[in-house]
C-alpha cells in the first residue's frame, strides 16, 4: 500500500483534494507485486496567477518514479500528474522486469494489468521500445579541482546544461547544472 505525505505550499490541502490525490495515484499500485513501504511525496503550490504545480516523487528499491506538471485547474494537474507516471510504469515496466529476471530477483512490476486504462482501450498507448536508449557518443576527460563557481562558469563556456568536476573543498566528484528557471544546481557525490 502506498503512503501518502501531501505538502502544499501557499495551498491548504483539503480532504478532497487528500482524497483526490490519494485515489488517482493510489491507482498504481495495480502496477506492482510487493510495496510495503512505498510513500508518494506530493508537492502542491500555487502561485499568484492561480496556477498550480504539483511535484509527486515514489522512490521505491529499485526505480523512483517522478513527474511534474503546472497547470490552472489543481484536479486536471493531477490527472495529468497520474497519466505521467502510468506512462514511466509502462515504460520501464519490461525493462525492469527483465533485468531482475536475468538475475533471479522477485519482479518488482506486475506481469500484465488486468484492467485496462483508457488510454489502452483507445490505442493511445505509446509503443513500448527497448532499443530506445542508443549511446552515440562516449568521451573520456580528467576531472580537474575547482569550486562550484568555476565549474558554473565552465559549464557556460562549453554551452553545456551541466559540468562534472573534483570539488576542491571536498576532494569528492560533483555536478553542477542548469535548472529549468535559469538557475544553477548543485549534487555532491558520497561515499
Amino acid at each position: 500500500m502506498i503512503r501518502f505525505e501531501i505538502h502544499g505550499d501557499n495551498l491548504t490541502i483539503t480532504d478532497a483534494i487528500r482524497n483526490y490525490i490519494e485515489e488517482k495515484i493510489g491507482k498504481l499500485e495495480r502496477y506492482f507485486n510487493n510495496v510495503p513501504n512505498a510513500v508518494a511525496h506530493v508537492k502542491v503550490k500555487t502561485y499568484s496567477n492561480s496556477a498550480t504545480k504539483i511535484e509527486v516523487t515514489i522512490p521505491l528499491k529499485d526505480v523512483t518514479l517522478r513527474a511534474e506538471e503546472r497547470h490552472d485547474d489543481l484536479y486536471a494537474g493531477i490527472d495529468l500528474i497520474t497519466n505521467k507516471l502510468e506512462r514511466q510504469v509502462r515504460k520501464y515496466k519490461t525493462r525492469v522486469n527483465r533485468k531482475h529476471r536475468d538475475r533471479g530477483d522477485q519482479e518488482v512490476f506486475v506481469a500484465e494489468v488486468q484492467e485496462a486504462t483508457p488510454e489502452e482501450v483507445s490505442g493511445a498507448e505509446e509503443p513500448d521500445n527497448d532499443n530506445d536508449i542508443e549511446i552515440i557518443r562516449s568521451k573520456q576527460f580528467s576531472l580537474k579541482p575547482m569550486d562550484s563557481e568555476e565549474a558554473v562558469l565552465q559549464m557556460n563556456l562549453l554551452g553545456h546544461d551541466f559540468f562534472i568536476f573534483t570539488d576542491r573543498e571536498t576532494d569528492g566528484t560533483s555536478i553542477v547544472y542548469r535548472r529549468k528557471d535559469g538557475k544553477y544546481g548543485l549534487i555532491e557525490t558520497t561515499e
